[in-house]
């Protein structure tokens, strides 16, 4: 139980600063025999306690956002409410198949992410995407929601590197800091592993090993406030730095060891 312990703690950390805890979380339950839809479900409830402490780690970068953030949380967390659902009515390995592109994806966005932030700011004099004009909010707003949302699903249904393609993502249709990102893709994160936790309980409670979430709740709640501490000390080079390694390390993991 011990091992399970320490994978919470380290998936807190990854996922506060990086975004791929269940990288980690997830392999171990499966290495100890629990069966893939009891890991998963038993292995996203535990993981909100690192969010909510990683969350209140970075709540210094999050007050400059609070308007896009409370514009972005009903798109993730509906989103994360249908990846919920579809979790239980559809095969637990739809989604792996996918998740080493997903990675690469949201690894380029991240290593990319400056030259095309400073690209997308000379195109529009506004702050962020979410900025609305005099004639309703515009098509990037949109296209901004759109993506959240099906994240969301995502995040709801598995979520291994959910926090990696969020930052990715928003890196290229804002234009805020990429701290600033890191801060709200821990508040979205959480919200969609909430009510996929709430789902899970309501739902699916017979699928749930209340022992190993109350230890990778202990684990995260503790890890995420370690990472929160060491991700805010990161310059945004360095940060996207570490995403990118522990991202390609994610990967590697995954293809070479499935």
């Amino acid at each position: 139980m011990g091992a399970i312990l320490l994978a919470g703690f380290w998936a807190g950390m990854i996922n506060v600063v990086v975004g791929s805890g269940t990288l980690v979380t997830f392999p171990v339950l499966l290495l100890f025999g629990y069966p893939p839809l009891t890991a998963n479900i038993s292995n996203n409830i535990g993981l909100v306690a690192g969010g909510l402490s990683g969350t209140w780690g970075y709540r210094k970068e999050l007050a400059p956002n609070r308007t896009l953030i409370l514009r972005l949380l009903p798109a993730s967390t509906l989103g994360g409410l249908v990846g919920a659902l579809l979790l239980l009515v559809l095969p637990a390995s739809a989604f792996k198949t996918i998740v080493p592109a997903l990675i690469i994806l949201g690894l380029l966005m991240v290593a990319f992410g400056p030259a095309l932030q400073r690209l997308s700011a000379r195109r529009r004099p506004v702050t962020s995407a979410m900025t609305p004009t005099n004639e309703g909010p515009s098509r990037s707003a949109a296209g901004l929601l759109a993506g959240i949302f099906v994240l969301g699903i995502y995040g709801g249904y598995f979520g291994a590197a959910q926090g990696i393609l969020l930052v990715g993502f928003m890196s290229i249709v804002t234009t805020i800091a990429l701290q600033q990102i890191n801060a709200v893709k821990n508040v979205l994160t959480t919200a969609v592993n909430g009510i996929a936790a709430i789902t899970f309980i309501i739902v699916a409670g017979g699928h749930i090993d209340w022992k190993v979430t109350a230890l990778i709740a202990c684990g995260a709640l503790l890890g995420g406030f370690f990472g929160a501490r060491f991700g805010r000390t990161l310059p945004p080079a360095a940060l996207r730095a570490t995403i990118i390694v522990v991202g390609t390390a994610a990967l590697a993991k995954m293809l070479l060891f499935p």
